[in-house]
């Protein structure tokens, strides 16, 4: 969860993000279009005169949070009558007018489709006084196309959105339904973004959509996910290209060979499995089978041996029982993954799984994800104690939470390295050897 703060003609305005990448993405671009209406930043909330809260509904616990967030603010807006409260990004978009019902200090519920309307939606609740809900799609997909200011000063990473929406309505996810449709943007606005970019500094690039492997889809004639990425590769500012989220079922044998063709593309992929069960999966209208996915990951890993998988994987789904759980244990014994994002099932209302009768209990869900943490725990150190002794290439991303004098950076495999150091190196790639692999990272030195 990230606060970013905003001000118009001496008004401030506080924004906080919860969820993913593309959310502090979405965040970014508010900022930006705030701050072409002539708003500033604060970080003091307790000063703001308007308040945005940006949205994440995935999952129970980031929506949970959200209204945790809104009961702070009541408190605040009962000092000042003017505060304006608003509300965008996925709980937004799928509460719409039932949260403006819900939350009577609420001002404005703006969706995902309607981010380039801020500054005029807030301009109509200031002079109104009017509650307001936006929440309609667009086919247009203007808010996919705000690009974000640059950033000032020295930035080594940024995100850029190549795609929004998913076409796959997974039976547990919400994402179709509060995102839309899948979109595109057209290749050739992406790389002018990536350029402009790496003019300011910005020497590593993840791109971002629901499904990075199914873009251009959507686009007669277009760019294929394999050939941007070819496209980026070419550009010479540009030292390094991650890319997130990858559904299974949609990588393709171009996308797998580029990671052994395109030397700037990082040696790690995010690929979602969810299930270790061939029965789960089918429930869950995920398009592959547990011997499918792991047929991916080996060939990953022919073509490039050294590249680091990382995925998310959840327990307790609707008629999951023991054998399916520990098929989804097996699983992460064979692939032996980097690192793994896991999590309880939670209903998602609006989703067909959240209509199926065969729900499992919390304690269960809580017992059977404390083991496959377990497990995963114990991989993931296996995985950095070997690589003592190695030399790795780091990007240096800034100082490290062990103090100035030592520095934080990733490998291409996307583990982070903490290292003696000075801030000088920040936004240089720099030859570490690594001296121990720890439970959440590694520790170097630099050579």
């Amino acid at each position: 969860m990230k606060g970013f703060n905003v001000s118009s003609n001496g008004k401030y305005v506080y924004l906080q993000t919860f969820g993913c990448q593309m959310n502090v993405h979405d965040s970014e671009k508010m900022l930006s279009i705030l701050a072409e209406h002539d708003y500033k930043y604060t970080e003091d909330f307790h000063r703001a005169d308007i308040i945005l809260l940006n949205t994440c509904s995935v999952r129970a616990k980031p929506e949970h949070k959200v209204y945790s967030a809104l009961g702070r603010v009541a408190k605040l807006k009962e000092k000042n009558c003017h505060l304006i409260v608003g509300v965008g990004g996925c709980v937004a978009q799928q509460e719409g007018q039932r949260l403006l019902d819900r939350v009577g200090d609420l001002d404005l519920v703006f969706g995902t489709h309607n981010l380039h309307r801020l500054p005029e939606l807030i301009d109509d609740v200031k002079t109104s006084g009017r509650r307001l809900c936006a929440v309609e799609f667009s086919d247009e997909a203007r808010s996919l196309e705000i690009v974000p200011i640059p950033p000032s000063g020295h930035k080594v990473k940024s995100y850029v959105t190549i795609m929004q929406g998913c076409d796959n309505y997974c039976s547990f996810c919400i994402v179709p339904y509060v995102r839309g449709r899948e979109k595109s943007r057209p290749g050739e606005n992406i790389l002018e973004e990536i350029r402009a970019l790496s003019k300011r500094g910005v020497r590593e690039i993840t791109l971002l959509g629901q499904n990075v492997n199914s873009y251009g889809k959507d686009i007669p004639g277009g760019l294929s996910f394999p050939q941007l990425l070819t496209h980026i590769n070419e550009i010479e500012e540009i030292w390094r290209i991650r890319f997130t989220t990858s559904h299974p079922k949609d990588i393709s044998p171009e996308l797998t060979r580029a990671f052994g063709k395109l030397d700037k593309l990082c040696e790690h992929i995010h690929l979602p499995f969810q299930s270790g069960s061939d029965r789960v999966l089918t429930r869950m209208n995920r398009g592959y089978t547990r011997r499918q996915y792991m047929e991916i990951g080996e060939q990953l890993r022919e073509v490039c041996p050294d590249i680091g998988i990382t995925a998310d994987v959840m327990v307790g789904f609707p008629g999951e029982d023991e054998r399916d759980f520990h098929e989804t244990l097996n699983l992460i014994q064979r692939v032996q993954f980097d690192n793994l994002f896991s999590f309880k099932y939670s209903p998602r209302k609006g989703t067909q799984a959240a209509r199926f009768p065969d729900q499992i209990d919390e304690h269960t869900k809580s017992r059977r994800l404390r083991a496959l943490q377990e497990l995963q725990k114990e991989i993931t150190l296996s995985r950095n104690r070997a690589h003592e002794g190695s030399c790795e290439e780091i990007l240096v991303e800034g100082t490290s939470k062990g103090g100035k004098e030592e520095m934080t950076g990733r490998t291409s495999s996307n583990k982070v390295v903490n290292f003696k150091g000075s801030p000088e190196l920040i936004g240089q790639l720099v030859e570490v050897r690594i001296e121990k692999g720890c439970a959440n990272s590694l520790r170097g030195k630099i050579i």
